[in-house]
């Protein structure tokens, strides 16, 4: 496989780390708040949204690296 189509395949794992990892720091977000601390889990949440307002660029621009010439 030459370097060159490593590249999407690269980015395309790391952006499902990336999901698979604020999956969990939802889930995280959701027991401190069920523990009280609404404040906290918010400020995570809100850094969260940063994640989601990147995903269907990240999408899309994976499509395109990912469809052949």
């Amino acid at each position: 496989m030459p370097n060159s189509d490593l590249l999407p395949s690269l980015l395309f794992k790391i952006n499902e780390n990336q999901l698979a990892l604020e999956a969990a720091i939802l889930e995280l977000s959701n027991w401190v708040e069920a523990r009280g601390s609404t404040e906290v889990a918010d400020n995570v949440r809100g850094a969260l949204d940063t994640i989601n307002m990147n995903e269907e660029f990240i999408k899309t621009a994976l499509a395109v690296l990912m469809t052949p010439e």
